[in-house]
């Protein structure tokens, strides 16, 4: 009995014989960050151009009108083709007929009644060989069509220039962000993440033709847009 209670006593004072030990204290630190924006821009030429071409027929007959603007709509578009637009290329952008309400009067009492019937179709038509734009416009300009508008310039496929500017647009970024750092007395860290936008702006004119009827076009100059990438970036500051 004497041997157990001794034993007690010689565990606990190894216990508290242990020296003290000071394990500091644990935190979660947030790092610090930096967030800046970058931009690239290329200016490149338009690729495409879009002409809106329509026709239009008003007659007593609703019949006679349609088969008025088919006819005219048929040739328009087989000219269109002729020239060497893909038939993807051109599509239906509006068509409508309506019948007009005329006024009147009967023994001093105004009234109304149907008139004659308007019909129009129109198509938009896009053209891929840009250099032909003033080729083109002078063709819709001698067909029976009633309304031109065009040339529209824009880009079609950008992609490979925002790829080319991605590179740079995160490499302007980067540029800032050093500058602040080291302003800052600090260094610049590994990035944490990037979000990226792009832009597109053309430069384009566009020509109204309504009613215009054969005769010379002026010369078309498809112009240019600027291409941009931009990115946000956030980097780490050590």
């Amino acid at each position: 009995m004497k041997k157990i209670i001794l034993g007690v006593i010689v565990i606990g004072l190894g216990i508290y014989s242990v020296p003290k030990m000071d394990w500091g204290k644990m935190k979660w630190q947030a790092s610090e960050t930096v967030t800046v924006s970058g931009e690239a821009k290329s200016q490149q030429k338009n690729q495409i151009a879009t002409f809106t071409a329509g026709v239009d027929a008003v007659n007593d007959s609703k019949d006679n009108a349609v088969k008025e603007v088919n006819s005219k709509m048929e040739s328009l578009i087989k000219a269109a083709k002729d020239f060497g637009i893909n038939q993807g290329d051109i599509k239906t952008q509006s068509l409508s007929f309506y019948q007009n309400e005329e006024t009147y009067y009967d023994n001093g009492v105004q009234k109304s009644r149907k008139g004659q019937w308007r019909v129009s179709n129109s198509i938009e038509i896009t053209l891929r060989q840009i250099d032909k734009a003033s080729d083109m416009a002078n063709l819709l300009a001698s067909s029976g069509a009633n309304n031109v508008y065009g040339p529209n310039f824009q880009f079609d496929d950008t992609s490979e220039f925002e790829n080319s500017l991605f590179e740079q647009a995160i490499g302007n970024a980067k540029t800032k962000a050093e500058t602040i750092a080291s302003a800052s007395g600090r260094k610049l860290g590994k990035v944490i993440s990037v979000t990226e936008g792009a832009g597109l702006s053309n430069i384009y004119p566009v020509y109204a033709m309504k009613g215009a009827e054969g005769g010379g076009g002026a010369p078309i100059e498809p112009g240019s847009g600027t291409v941009s990438k931009s990115v946000t970036v956030v980097f780490e500051l050590k």
